[in-house]
């Protein structure tokens, strides 16, 4: 069974004024739109987060310093993207996000009634059939997990029952890549509008133009003054409109 929700459609393109969250000489804070990547895939691509930022920033007198990656999220997810402006703010915030010190929240609808829980696992590159996933989640194992698994950790809280649903927040306790999309699946919840971590559901699947997961909080001390900043945005009209429909 297939439960269809779609929402608006996806306008990509430059951005918007509104999207620059926080601006100083050592940091640029964004609201990413969905369907933009943070940084280019490959050589050539001007159509990404970074660009658009640049653009915006010479557009409204910000100056034109090149900016600093220091993390990203996924191309289909929308929110909190912090560029750096300085080889110091540089090194001084990739040290926090190795050493987990930046608070990272996100709200997400996913499949099912999600009850609050701590999920901690052992992330590979391959679980067994071309996937990421956890250490002995889709093939057992009885050894230790590879040198090359790393530690992720994610807390999950339901914000909101839906139809078939749950809004949840997921606070990050380590960032890996696709961290929330696999351990929600993985917990046998996928995000709504999952392509990829979804093979496994048995469940009816609620449509969605991209995946419902937006970065909602960021939270770091300053690196040049110190100061613990806090960002917040709520996610953009599509990720409502399907929390909407779906009675919340």
């Amino acid at each position: 069974m297939v439960v269809d929700q779609r929402g608006p459609r996806i306008e990509r393109g430059p951005l918007a004024k509104e999207a620059l969250v926080h601006v100083d000489r050592d940091l640029v804070v964004v609201d990413k739109p969905p369907g933009m990547l943070t940084v280019a895939d490959e050589e050539g691509n001007r159509d990404t987060l970074a660009e658009h930022t640049r653009t915006l920033l010479r557009r409204t007198g910000g100056g034109d310093s090149g900016l600093g990656v220091v993390h990203r999220i996924d191309r289909d997810t929308s929110g909190l993207v912090v560029f750096t402006r300085t080889a110091d703010a540089k090194r001084v915030l990739a040290a926090k996000f190795r050493a987990h010190e930046i608070e990272r929240v996100y709200r997400a609808i996913a499949h099912g009634r999600v009850p609050e829980t701590r999920i901690e696992s052992e992330l590979l590159m391959d679980r067994g059939d071309g996937l990421r996933g956890s250490h002995g989640h889709f093939r057992r194992s009885g050894g230790a997990a590879p040198a090359s698994a790393r530690r992720s950790i994610t807390h999950v809280r339901p914000i909101a029952v839906l139809k078939g649903a749950t809004l949840v927040e997921c606070r990050l306790e380590t960032g890996r890549q696709h961290q929330i999309r696999i351990h929600l699946s993985e917990l046998g919840h996928p995000v709504v509008g999952e392509r990829v971590y979804i093979r496994d559901y048995e469940g009816a699947r609620i449509e969605a133009p991209r995946t419902m997961l937006h970065a909602r909080t960021l939270g770091f001390a300053h690196p040049r003054s110190g100061e613990q900043l806090a960002f917040e945005r709520d996610p953009p009209e599509d990720f409502r409109a399907i929390v909407e429909s779906l009675g919340g």
